[in-house]
């Protein structure tokens, strides 16, 4: 199977321009992606693009990253309702470093094999290149008329807030990348979503009237959700690819959480699976939806493949700390983002701190809060041992809780039973 075949079986391939695939069989291509500096880490969003590369190298070609430190400063328009706010070049360079990082940890950037991978940044030589020069010498090879038959222009010009001039530039700035990099590193193809095909097809027209060259182009479906909600986006927000910024174990839980129809998309498109497991997977995972084969299968090779097999680890067993024993040491490393999210739909309650600075005993603690209706009740339950301060056992209802049982020094979690409730220090 090819490069083009495995894309296409995965549902990764929308359009492709003619002579695509027999250049990719004819010989080690050079190709590239851009990915857009606006925040110092990328979001599963760029996955798809990163993944694309992967594949091309491991089929024995090369891939090329491109940073956009120098279209970051113009802003893509493509298909977006309204201008996006500028970056100043400091917080430009700051996030085209953290962009960068990430990268290196998904291809292979060892010089000495000839498909190794390259970083770019098209900063580089937009820098050195004058307003005057750029449109005397690269805007005279494509017609207004051609970037204006664009369907993303069109629907921004024909929108409320139309489009200025800068934006309007965005499809020939990036043009000019893969024609810098068609004659710099001889780079034939580019790759990309398919909201970014108008802006790369500039590209391949500005190398055949510019450099009487030929270049190539194919681009992936934008991933959508089957209920047509955004992909990538959760209550919380953006789920992102940096540890700080979104927590291995929240991570692990957006796809653990994915539905059934979307799981059976997302194992082609963001594993390595081979099609017959992936096959097998499917066919296992109807018999019995409700084990979420799919789901969890997923979610391990995504969260491996991002974070490591250490941290998917860590996020199994914390997704279990309300249902094993023996999880007290685990709840304790918990970082608060997660511990609210593991206690997601856990009642919780207050206290106030100044109890708990004083002392409280845990008969007191477990009927004020209204976790149990009575001290009596309270009493009997903590005497037949069936209460626990923080997965472990109440010895006697002497016990006293204070400031030093509190996680991430606001919270405790009470157990009755099979019962958990998390209680709150304000």
């Amino acid at each position: 199977m090819n490069l083009i075949e495995e894309l296409r079986w995965r549902g990764m391939l929308q359009d492709m321009m003619p002579g695509t695939e027999e250049q990719l069989n004819k010989e080690m291509t050079t190709a590239y992606i851009g990915f857009d500096p606006t925040a110092e880490s990328l979001h599963i969003g760029s996955l798809v693009p990163i993944l694309l590369l992967v594949h091309l190298q491991k089929a024995g070609h090369k891939p090329l990253a491109l940073v956009g430190g120098a279209t970051g400063m113009v802003g893509d328009p493509s298909f977006k309702a309204e201008e996006r706010k500028m970056l100043d070049l400091d917080t430009l360079q700051k996030n085209v470093a953290g962009i960068k990082a990430q990268l290196e940890r998904f291809l292979d950037f060892n010089a000495a094999k000839p498909n190794a991978a390259e970083m770019v940044n098209n900063f580089d030589w937009f820098q050195h290149i004058s307003f005057l020069d750029f449109i005397r010498d690269t805007g005279k090879h494509i017609t207004v008329n051609y970037m204006m038959a664009k369907d993303s222009v069109k629907k921004r010009i024909e929108g409320d807030n139309g489009m200025s001039f800068t934006e309007f530039t965005y499809q020939l700035i990036q043009g000019y990348d893969f024609y810098h990099l068609y004659t710099a590193k001889n780079c034939k193809l580019q790759m990309g979503g398919s909201d970014q095909w108008g802006n790369i097809v500039t590209g391949t027209e500005l190398i055949r009237r510019k450099a009487r060259g030929e270049a190539f182009a194919f681009t992936c479906p934008l991933i959508k959700k089957a209920d047509g909600t955004k992909f990538g986006k959760t209550e919380q927000g953006t789920v992102w690819l940096d540890p700080k910024r979104t927590s291995p174990y929240s991570f692990y839980q957006f796809w653990l959480r994915t539905t059934d129809v979307d799981a059976e998309s997302y194992i082609k498109i963001f594993t390595f699976l081979e099609q017959p497991e992936v096959d097998a997977l499917i066919e296992e995972h109807r018999k019995d939806p409700g084990q979420r084969l799919l789901q969890k299968r997923l979610a391990k090779e995504v969260t491996v493949f991002i974070h490591g097999e250490e941290n998917y680890n860590f996020a199994v067993e914390a997704a279990s700390i309300l249902y094993n024993k023996n999880t007290a040491e685990l709840l304790v490393s918990l970082s608060e983002s997660d511990l609210i999210e593991v206690m997601d739909g856990v009642p919780q309650y207050e206290v106030p701190r100044a109890d708990l600075e004083a002392g409280k005993d845990i008969v007191s603690l477990l009927a004020e809060t209204g976790i149990f209706p009575s001290k009596s009740e309270a009493r009997k339950t903590v005497q037949g041992g069936g209460v626990s301060v923080n997965k472990i056992k109440v010895p006697g209802i002497d016990m006293i809780v204070n400031t030093s049982s509190l996680l991430r020094d606001k919270y405790i979690l009470l157990q009755k039973g099979k019962s958990y409730f998390l209680v709150k220090a304000v």
